[in-house]
C-alpha cells in the first residue's frame, strides 16, 4: 500500500501510527509514548507498553512493527549487560543507541523499526538520540516518532507539556491512543508515570463549528434488521 485511504480514517484523524516523544531537561529526560497497537483499522491492543527498559538509566521508546522493535530491544539489553559486566561499568547513552542503529541500519531492508534511546549516564549527563527508519543516528534535546507536527509547533517541548503534546497528538491520530506511559530518567532515580486514559487532557475538537454529533433517540428505527440463524 503506497498511499494513505483517506476513507478507513475517522472524521479528523490522521494516520500517522505511533506517538513516542522524549525530552531532554537539566537533571535527566522524560519518555512518553500512547498505548496502541493497531492491525491495519484493528486496534490490536489497548495498553501496550512501548517503553522498554535496556539498562538502569537506559530506556528506548519503539515505534514501528511491534515483533521488530521488541527483538532489537531485546538484543541491545542483552549487550548492554554484557558490556557492563565485562567493561565494569554502565554503559553510556551513546553506547547504547550506537547499538540500536547498527542493528536497524545493517538490517534496514528487513524490519520496520523507529526507535527513540534516552536516558542519563556520567559522562555527559542526560541525553537524547533518535534513530528513524533506516538507520540513522541524531543526537536532539528531543525527539518525536509518529507524532502529529501540530504538538511541537503548538506546545513546544519540555518536561512539564509533555503529557499534553502526547494527548494532543492521540486525539488527532486514528493509529495512536489508549493510555500514556512516561518515564523519568534521572541520575538518583527512574520514575514510571500512567495517565489512564479518562485523565487525558481535553482540547479543543471544533464542536463550536462542526456541531455536536446527533444523538439517536431511544427506540427509534435504525433499519436494521437481525441476522437469521438456522437451526
Amino acid at each position: 500500500m503506497d498511499h494513505i485511504d483517506w476513507t478507513r480514517l475517522k472524521t479528523g484523524e490522521v494516520n500517522l501510527g505511533t506517538s513516542i516523544m522524549a525530552v531532554q531537561f537539566d537533571r535527566g529526560v522524560v519518555i512518553g509514548a500512547d498505548s496502541r497497537t493497531t492491525t491495519g483499522s484493528y486496534i490490536a491492543n489497548r495498553v501496550t507498553d512501548k517503553l522498554t527498559h535496556v539498562h538502569d538509566r537506559i530506556y528506548c521508546c519503539r515505534s514501528g512493527s511491534a515483533a521488530d522493535t521488541q527483538a532489537v530491544a531485546d538484543v541491545v539489553h542483552y549487550s548492554l549487560q554484557m558490556y557492563s559486566q565485562t567493561a565494569g561499568e554502565a554503559p553510556s547513552v551513546a553506547h547504547a543507541a550506537s547499538v540500536f542503529q547498527k542493528l536497524c541500519y545493517e538490517n534496514k531492508d528487513a524490519l520496520s523499526a523507529g526507535i527513540i534511546v534516552a536516558g542519563w549516564d556520567k559522562e555527559v549527563g542526560p541525553s537524547v538520540y533518535n534513530i528513524p527508519l533506516g538507520g540513522g543516528l541524531f543526537r536532539q534535546p528531543w525527539a518525536i516518532g509518529g507524532v502529529y507536527p501540530y504538538a511541537n509547533r503548538r506546545l513546544g517541548f519540555n518536561s512539564s507539556t509533555s503529557p499534553s503534546a502526547l494527548a494532543l497528538a492521540m486525539s488527532r491520530d486514528g493509529s495512536s491512543g489508549g493510555v500514556i506511559r512516561m518515564c523519568v530518567i534521572t541520575e538518583d532515580k527512574v520514575e514510571r508515570l500512567f495517565i489512564p486514559g479518562n485523565e487525558l487532557p481535553k482540547f479543543w475538537e471544533g464542536r463550536e463549528v462542526l456541531g455536536a454529533p446527533a444523538q439517536k433517540k431511544r427506540g427509534a428505527d435504525t433499519g436494521i434488521v437481525p441476522m437469521t440463524v438456522e437451526a
